[in-house]
């Protein structure tokens, strides 16, 4: 379950190439984005260089950032163009844009937390031996969504990613080698011990609590009430991003009624929302300031 990747961006050990997605994630999308206004889209592709300085604030120098670049490009993320002034420039592709707006409900919002126990998502899937790659697309993938495993071919996740599975399989082409149901857990188990089944929990709480001793201290640091610094809020605004957004995939938002009663989840998501109301927005004026210089 990528358990690695989630474990590095959490406690701080990020990546050009992460950095890069969060930060057109964050301000590459204009008054689309969650919290966006209608100025804080960058005049049509971001130049390099206003690139390399927004990726330096964040601790990334311009060989990485040109590196970075060029895997995404290679990955169909990034499309070079010219920006309207004629300098070369990156903008997001549109099957990028897609990806970031799919995940905007994950990062964004916090299903579950409302305590209800919900229903449950079955993906059942049977692949041909001799399309065998496609038995680890289709494994990957739906670990990716935060599907927990039930039994050999058999994965589970919260009613609620029932749409985004069905768009992400379609997408992908792999709904054909898929079954989805959903319904209750009707086993002898109860579910609370079964959900400690699907899913390792004492790892996703390791997650939560090391987002926490990352990024709470931040928030504390902003709680003065005085006017953001706008190079400063977007420096960690970015760090904070980055570092949460692979925790709602690793944690799907399982029903709070389920979690232990000290579940850390709930005041990881709770820092961040606080995070992204204190510094977006003024970081978005240094990255006008930046692309307009």
């Amino acid at each position: 379950m990528r358990a690695a990747a989630y474990s590095k961006r959490v406690t701080g050990q990020h990546t050009p190439r992460s950095l890069i997605v969060t930060f057109y994630g964050a301000y590459g999308r204009g008054d689309g984005h969650p919290g966006g206004h209608p100025d804080d889209r960058p005049p049509g592709p971001v130049p390099v260089a206003a690139l390399i300085r927004l990726l330096g604030a964040v601790g990334v120098d311009a060989p990485s950032v040109r590196s970075a670049v060029s895997r995404l490009k290679r990955r169909g993320l990034l499309v070079a163009d010219r920006t309207r002034a004629g300098a070369a420039g990156y903008a997001l592709s549109p099957d990028a844009r897609q990806l970031l707006e799919d995940g905007d409900r994950r990062i964004y919002g916090r299903p579950g937390a409302d305590g209800g126990t919900g229903g449950w998502l079955l993906a059942v899937f049977s692949v041909p031996e001799h399309e065998r790659h496609k038995r680890h697309l289709l494994r990957s993938r739906l670990a990716r969504l935060g599907f927990g495993t039930a039994a050999p071919g058999v994965w589970v996740a919260p009613d609620h990613l029932y749409e985004e599975t069905r768009h992400t399989l379609a997408r992908l082409e792999l709904s054909s080698y898929v079954d989805l149901f959903r319904g209750g857990h009707a086993g002898f188990e109860p579910t609370a011990r079964a959900v400690r089944r699907w899913w390792d929990l004492e790892h996703l709480a390791k997650l939560h609590r090391a987002f926490l001793d990352a990024h709470e201290p931040v928030l504390a640091r902003w709680s003065d009430g005085g006017a953001p610094d706008p190079e400063d809020a977007y420096r960690d605004y970015v760090l904070a991003l980055d570092s949460w957004r692979s925790l709602p995939y690793a944690d799907p938002g399982l029903p709070a009624a389920l979690l232990p009663a000290d579940w850390p989840g709930v005041r990881a998501a709770e820092v961040f929302a606080a995070l992204h109301d204190r510094l977006r927005d003024a970081g978005a004026a240094y990255v006008r300031d930046v692309v307009a210089a």
